[in-house]
């Protein structure tokens, strides 16, 4: 019966998202002919002189009516939310059960898995993930309807209606294509297992996390149509939409960071990036999101770059929407593509054709309504802004037209691939022109500034640039000229970066000022850790017998031996490695393992990790040749952790923004409401 009640709270969620949409148009479309300040609730002006007292006596019915329609949106997106909320807590259920009789279970569990992989595979499958989706944007819609109270009363309604647009599709998909609470007759004796590659408890975790900044993208989304319904695009509609913004943004970090670590420590191959398709799909909305969430600051606070802001919204949904269909179509063959179907992948392409042409074709109709906002001079903080939006979206244009391309040239008859010489080619100078004018950006004055007291404000940012290049250069003789440019840049940026706290009072400095330092240090951070992966990455790949010296970088690795080893679910062969930095060093050891996983049968390689101060050392076990040597690969990554701290820095800054506009907005708030 679990599954039944889930199937059954999903129908009803979708049958309340039809009529929260429902209710959503014809409350606006009343309110299209009555007076505004009957349906916002406020005192009625003096009438005018052409209006008699009848057909004001009209329009107030109509707005009672309205308003009545309109108020009953919000609690139906709370129920929907609940009951999305009430069908995955089912799903997990049956997992957790391993109800053998539910399909995806059978598919997709063991009755022999740990409790946490059992619970992580309700959603490391197709329709699992998709219901997780679905969840997320049911409470991110009573959310909306529960605390945002600034908002125009039919802005929010129309933006709640778009939300409920959205949803009704993925409803349609889940019931009509992809039943996740499906049965199985007669039940399963067991189930086939999760994919080993994704029982890991960072993968368990990181599609919930990337799944709630699609979806937080998604209500920026319907913020912005919501805004062009009602012809509301100002700095009211981009206060509301921000924390929707920075909070997608804080989890696509996360998400992004987490899952190139995953990749990098379980998939054995030693690299953090391969530029594969599912990798991009996590990236484009996150680069459109990173304009996005720049721009909409600018219209929340100078109310500039008015429709700028409402087509980045769209193009970030649109990058979310292209990225599941890539994800679930199969249509590109990647390593991450755990769950795939063309022909439920065609079902989101049409989801994706329907919301983002109705959002451009909207878009068309409303941009003679959006006014103009606040101008500013070229040489501005909004003009580094503009600047950076542009190189952002020059960055993903590359991605999306080097993700693409594959399926054109098959779509032609030529088969191809392109990898990660093209992306580094064509988006590496990109993102160090970019760079530069990150450091830039906050060192400018808001609306307008003057170029000679900029450019003395920069010249200590310059100048650890140079210094940092020219130590770069002396002590290493050379190296390629994008990681000696990124690492000379990121020095800069550093510098740049912690400027805007220079000569303020730090405790009076606002939390979201501290949060742009950290992001932007966070940067930075990453930026000197890809530099130094690129440049100074040392590997060796031997076949060796036991007892076998060789060398790595800065250190000796010797095989000591190979022997069994038992897991909960799995077998392995375990190689033995001692190993010293130098030829005095103390001797540590690393275990890496040849794991063998018999449901679904699968071999996969445990990489072994020693991490130093400067870098990590990364070891894997490879196959026997049938005489004695085993094969191992062996890399020296000098301060390849950079990349992560990084992430992690820049989603901290993210936080730290967040509570910081959240508090303001509340303080605003209750000073409004006081007076």
């Amino acid at each position: 019966m679990i599954a039944e009640a889930g199937l059954a709270a999903l129908w009803l969620a979708a049958a309340l998202a039809a009529l929260q949409l429902a209710l959503a148009v014809i409350g606006l479309r009343l309110n299209k002919h009555v007076r505004p300040e009957l349906v916002e609730g406020r005192a009625p002006e003096k009438p005018a002189a052409h209006l008699d007292t009848g057909a004001l006596t009209g329009s107030a019915r109509m707005g009672e009516v309205a308003k009545e329609i309109m108020a009953a949106v919000r609690p139906v997106a709370v129920v929907q939310g609940v009951l999305t909320g009430l069908a995955m807590i089912l799903l997990i259920a049956v997992f957790v059960r391993s109800d053998m009789s539910v399909l995806l279970v059978a598919e997709n569990s063991h009755s022999d898995k740990p409790m946490l992989y059992k619970i992580a595979g309700a959603w490391g499958n197709h329709e699992g993930s998709m219901l997780l989706w679905v969840t997320i944007l049911g409470l991110a819609g009573a959310t909306v309807a529960t605390i945002e109270r600034r908002l125009q009363a039919r802005t929010l309604i129309a933006t709640l209606g778009a939300q409920a647009a959205i949803a009704l599709g993925f409803y349609a998909f889940l019931l009509f294509s992809s039943n996740p609470f499906a049965r199985l007759n007669p039940a399963a004796p067991d189930g086939r297992g999760l994919n080993p590659l994704l029982q890991d408890p960072g993968l368990a975790f990181h599609p919930p996390t990337l799944y709630i900044g699609y979806v937080g993208i998604s209500v920026a989304f319907s913020f912005a149509v919501g805004a062009l319904v009602t012809r509301d695009v100002g700095p009211a509609f981009a206060r509301a939409m921000r924390p929707w913004v920075l909070g997608a943004w804080i989890f696509l970090t996360l998400g992004i960071t987490a899952g190139s670590y995953w990749a990098y420590y379980e998939l054995g191959w030693g690299g953090w990036w391969f530029w594969d398709p599912v990798e991009n799909a996590s990236l484009m909305p996150w680069l459109a999101a990173t304009a996005l969430l720049h721009s909409v600051s600018v219209l929340a606070t100078r109310d500039g770059l008015r429709a700028w802001t409402v087509m980045l919204a769209v193009v970030a949904f649109s990058m979310s929407m292209v990225g599941t269909f890539l994800v679930r179509s199969g249509i590109l063959t990647s390593v991450h593509a755990f769950a795939v179907d063309p022909s439920r992948g065609s079902f989101i392409l049409a989801l994706l054709a329907i919301y983002i042409g109705g959002a451009l074709v909207l878009f068309a109709l409303r941009i003679g309504t959006v006014r103009q906002g606040t101008t500013f001079d070229l040489v501005s903080r909004e003009g580094a802004l503009v600047a950076n939006n542009l190189l952002l979206s020059v960055i993903l244009g590359i991605v999306l037209i080097g993700t693409l391309y594959p399926i054109v040239a098959a779509a032609m008859g030529v088969q191809l691939s392109v990898g990660p010489p093209f992306f580094d080619k064509a988006a590496g100078p990109v993102a160090l022109i970019l760079v530069t004018v990150m450091a830039v950006g906050p060192l400018l004055r808001w609306r307008r500034d003057d170029g000679h007291v900029a450019l003395e404000r920069m010249m200590l940012p310059i100048a650890v640039a140079a210094l940092a290049m020219a130590a770069i250069f002396i002590a290493t003789g050379g190296i390629g000229i994008l990681p000696f440019l990124g690492l000379g840049l990121a020095a800069g940026l550093a510098a740049a970066s912690v400027a805007p706290l220079w000569k303020r009072n730090l405790r009076r400095t606002p939390l979201f000022t501290w949060g742009m330092v950290i992001a932007h240090l966070g940067i930075a951070v990453s930026l000197a850790g890809m530099a130094s992966d690129s440049a100074f990455t040392k590997e060796t790949l031997v076949a060796v017998r036991v007892g076998e010296p060789n060398r790595v970088g800065p250190f000796l690795v010797r095989l000591d031996g190979i022997s069994p080893a038992i897991g909960p679910n799995w077998s392995a062969l375990q190689a033995r490695l001692s190993i010293r930095r130098g030829d005095d060093g103390a001797w540590f050891y690393l275990y890496p393992q040849s794991r063998y996983f018999s449901s679904p049968v699968t071999v996969t390689s445990e990489s072994a990790i020693a991490t130093r101060w400067n870098g990590q050392l990364y070891t894997v076990l490879g196959q026997s040749d049938g005489e004695g040597r085993w094969q191992l690969r062996l890399w020296w990554k000098p301060f390849v952790t950079l990349i992560w701290a990084g992430g992690a820095l820049i989603a901290i800054g993210g936080m730290l923004s967040l509570i910081g506009r959240v508090r303001r907005e509340r303080r605003v708030a209750e000073r409004e409401a006081f007076a």
